[in-house]
């Protein structure tokens, strides 16, 4: 983990599931619990945070006061507010501090916009799409950075997801984070649906909920682990498991004839096309 990243003093703003497993990552490796401080309203997850051993506060000028970076973990429907609060208390600051955002579909330019101080200054803002396995530190994120965003910020936003995701993207457009929204961010739910439907595909054709489960959930985690472990795409397994004629190629042929396809195409767009519009909706609000 990049030094700069254990001698910068953090704050979230926001103290839910998210911001918690950042937490937890940045505390697992290393980073002194006394340099980060959450900002929660919420008095159970302000609890929570304290128990982890960093400071906590209801107020999010104090906790953003000193702040090297800023993690916005808030909900995307507050999220205008609390930018304007923040912009209008760090008027005296001489140096602002670095903007990582992971409230959803929120633009650039509407983060810009909410940020910028009464002098026109404007901090430097990083756009991140993590996901929730970022809750047991196997996360995927996708980043997209402002231009006016260095090289050390950059890296020092990196280090921060790094924390909690075994992959963290740059996408060179602000649209690929809606694309990224559809494949990863919302990604964990598709696997856990198709888990579902397997289950009680099992249970319609004679085991008990508790072997389909059991079973089913091992297929999904011995798989998910073969296609990162494996040196093979993601085809070339398929095909090694799939034998002419048997069983497998079976059950493919009847995805395929139900378009399977085209239905994940379907999916995968309309969760990037509803990231697009809830950006577009939040910034005429």
């Amino acid at each position: 983990m990049a030094s700069q990243l254990r001698e910068s003093k953090l704050c979230f703003i926001g103290g839910g599931n998210m911001a918690g497993a950042i937490i937890g990552g940045l505390v697992a490796k290393g980073i002194d619990k006394q340099n980060i401080c959450v900002s929660e309203p919420w008095d159970v997850n302000r609890d929570k945070m304290a128990a982890a051993g960093v400071r906590t506060t209801a107020s999010n000028v104090d906790a953003s006061r000193d702040a090297d970076l800023v993690v916005l973990a808030v909900k995307p429907q507050v999220a205008k507010g609390v930018c304007r609060e923040l912009a209008g208390a760090w008027a005296a600051r001489t140096s602002l501090p670095l903007i990582v955002s992971i409230a959803a579909g929120i633009t650039l330019d509407s983060l810009k916009e909410w940020l910028k101080l009464a002098d026109g200054r404007t901090p430097h803002i990083v756009r991140v799409m993590p996901n929730t396995p970022a809750l047991l530190g196997e996360g995927a994120s996708g980043l997209f950075a402002s231009d006016d965003v260095s090289q050390d910020e950059r890296d020092l936003a990196a280090s921060l997801l790094g924390s909690v995701s075994k992959v963290a993207e740059w996408v060179d457009r602000e649209e690929l984070i809606d694309v990224v929204t559809g494949l990863s961010g919302s990604g964990p739910a598709y696997f856990f649906a198709m888990v579902e439907h397997l289950i009680e595909s099992g249970i319609g054709l004679g085991l008990t909920r508790e072997q389909a489960t059991r079973l089913a959930k091992q297929t999904c985690f011995g798989a998910g682990k073969m296609l990162v472990e494996s040196s093979d795409e993601p085809a070339q397994l398929r095909i090694n498991v799939t034998s002419p004629k048997g069983t497998t190629e079976a059950a493919l042929k009847s995805f395929d004839a139900s378009g399977f396809k085209e239905t994940v195409d379907k999916a995968v767009k309309a969760a990037s096309d509803r990231g697009k519009e809830l950006g577009e909706t939040l910034a005429k609000s």
